[in-house]
């Protein structure tokens, strides 16, 4: 076999990274973002050449293009400062002018939708209370505000009807139950739409483009997400679709005359189009070994947008007119130096676990590996809890990769996309037997033969870099090194300081970790409080402006491990918060990651 060519992490990061996709009121370009200037800024895409043009120029904080208006190119956007979170909404004006919509300090705002009738929009700020989302209409000319709905106990808007009477809210009670609340705003009433016994899930969807149907997700008496509609005239209750895996999300075209679905199927995003009236499925294009993501159709409803992707081919930008077959590429997102045959597609990879749960991930194996150059590995851990690994383009799993390095993403137990009985049996047991699924995955590495045992690493994020610091400090000798970006290390700090906006989700977030005054607990599974265990060289990526994984978290675990006299790579990006956007900081950070393991889990000569 001819030995693939290796890429710098420039090469990797010369690659533009898209997102989003807004219809212009001429239908004629696509409002996007873009990291093209190494930071998300927002463009425009005509579609009649691909020509693409910037029309935001930040060189500091992150831009992120929501929506063009519905009759003029103004559009909406967010930015926060230095990834703290702290999102505000602003408006471009046709002037190039912009405009906080949610100026103030230490709020944070989301953007909750259009009205149908094109003439307001929708925003959430937690400015009265930090802890909770009130929702205001704002009025499209004006932009002057009405408090449409004051959250006072946590339920979270959702969507409301055309004529603004009813609002959908969503209630989380455990990370194992929640219900659906329907607000009245003319007679006040609150009402309890799925009032049920036991845990069971429910997650509002929307509302039908007419206001007649509310649509939602259950997992009621099934292991898997199912969609359900409301109908408010009748008060009853209509199944309307279910599979072998979750349903992830539902959306409607402008009109009704589509209704887009999208299935979390193995790790994959299976879309399905049908006709909103009838439920008959429409063909969609055919793009073979991609996956379609991110459906937006236009308000005329003759045309859609869309992304493609694989392992091998980050997300680029279509459309697909509804009378032609064939889609239009807008976009090349790959750096055209990197050969895509020198990349390596995600394979679905399932094994038996310590107790003989079968444990899905997804398996990147180098070009290089054989029976006779047998290669080091990473077991890469997802973020969460509760996340999954996904199959699609990651420019640190192929870099890494491209340099030699097997990649095992592992969904251990507790990971999202595999029914609920599987993504609770780490309710309360993190750091114990989510890790002996890491720890049993090792096993399964070494049997492909072609992975060194001697050489097999851990990596993670968030809390995939907490089951990192788990792993150096619970099973001391299991892995050669660990790699842990911005992950938790003393679970009392962290979870007595969890952003206030999360507070609808606390009694969730007890559920799934443990009492946040259960300080022993805590402690027992905190790894700052256990590294004198910690033997293995470990490296620790940080943004210093992370509001969920302290900067603390990190300084400390490096100075403790220090202090005994293991060997610790440090990296602090002081403008970035949970995760790393802007392409400066990525190629610093990626290629310290691979200098590390290069040094500490090099390949055998």
């Amino acid at each position: 076999m001819i030995a693939p060519r290796t890429y710098t992490i420039e090469e990797f990061l010369n690659t533009t990274h898209y997102t989003g996709a807004s219809f212009s009121p001429d239908q004629a370009a696509l409002l996007v973002s873009s990291d093209a200037s190494g930071i998300y800024n927002a463009y425009r895409i005509r579609i009649s050449d691909g020509t693409i043009a910037p029309l935001t120029h930040s060189t500091t904080d992150s831009i992120y293009a929501i929506a063009y208006f519905p009759e003029d190119e103004r559009f909406l956007y967010r930015s926060d400062q230095g990834g703290n979170e702290l999102s505000h909404i602003y408006v471009l004006g046709l002037d190039g002018s912009a405009t906080d919509l949610t100026p103030g300090e230490n709020l944070k705002a989301i953007f909750l939708g259009w009205a149908q009738d094109d003439q307001s929009f929708f925003v959430g700020t937690n400015e009265r209370d930090p802890r909770f989302f009130d929702a205001y209409e704002y009025d499209i000319r004006s932009y002057q505000r009405e408090l449409i709905y004051q959250n006072d106990a946590g339920l979270n808007f959702d969507d409301i009807t055309p004529d603004r009477r009813y609002i959908a809210l969503a209630k989380t009670e455990t990370n194992a139950d929640s219900d659906i609340y329907l607000c009245d705003r003319h007679t006040g009433e609150m009402e309890n739409l799925t009032r049920h016994n036991g845990d069971i899930h429910h997650q509002p969807m929307g509302f039908s483009p007419d206001g007649q149907y509310l649509y939602y997700l259950t997992d009621k008496e099934s292991e898997f997400l199912y969609l359900m509609r409301y109908d408010l005239s009748s008060d009853a209750h209509q199944f309307i679709q279910a599979v072998d895996w979750d349903i992830a999300s539902v959306s409607h075209s402008k009109y009704d005359k589509y209704l887009v679905i999208t299935i979390n199927n193995d790790a994959r995003t299976e879309l399905c189009l049908y006709d909103a009236a009838t439920l008959a499925p429409v063909p969609l294009p055919q793009l073979p070994n991609a996956e379609i993501t991110a459906v937006a159709i236009a308000r005329t409803e003759d045309r859609m947008a869309f992304y493609a992707s694989s392992s091998k081919i980050p997300r680029d930008l279509f459309v697909h007119d509804f009378a032609n077959s064939t889609p239009t590429r807008l976009t090349q997102s790959l750096n055209p130096q990197i050969n895509p045959q020198d990349l390596v597609e995600g394979e679905v990879v399932r094994f038996a676990s310590y107790d003989r749960l079968e444990i899905p991930g997804i398996l990147y194996m180098p070009h290089q590996a054989s029976e006779a150059t047998p290669v080091p590995a990473l077991v890469w851990v997802h973020g969460g809890p509760g996340g999954q690994s996904r199959v699609g383009y990651s420019a640190l799993i192929q870099y890494l990769v491209n340099h030699g390095y097997a990649i095992y993403a592992i969904n251990n137990r507790g990971s999202s996309g595999y029914g609920k009985t599987f993504f609770h049996l780490d309710d309360r047991k993190h750091g114990d037997v989510d890790l002996k699924d890491v720890v049993a995955s090792k096993q399964m590495l070494i049997e492909t033969g072609l992975v060194d045992p001697e050489r097999i690493g851990i990596i993670g994020g968030s809390y995939g870099g907490y089951m990192v610091l788990a792993a150096l400090a619970f099973q001391p000798e299991v892995f050669a090194v660990g790699v842990d970006i911005f992950g938790v290390s003393n679970w009392v700090r962290t979870l007595q300081s969890i952003p206030p906006w999360w507070e609808s989700q606390r009694k969730a977030l007890e559920q799934e970790m443990g009492d946040f005054d259960d300080v022993e607990f805590l402690r027992a599974k905190s790894p700052l409080f256990h590294t004198e265990r910690i033997v293995k060289p470990l490296m620790v990526l940080q943004g210093a402006n992370d509001p969920r994984v302290l900067r603390v978290e990190s300084d400390e675990m490096v100075a403790a491990v220090r202090n005994r006299g293991v060997p610790v790579e440090y990296v602090v990006f002081e403008d970035e918060g949970h995760g790393f956007v802007k392409k400066e900081n990525q190629a610093r950070g990626y290629k310290a990651i691979l200098d590390f393991v290069t040094a500490y889990l090099p390949h055998r000569l």
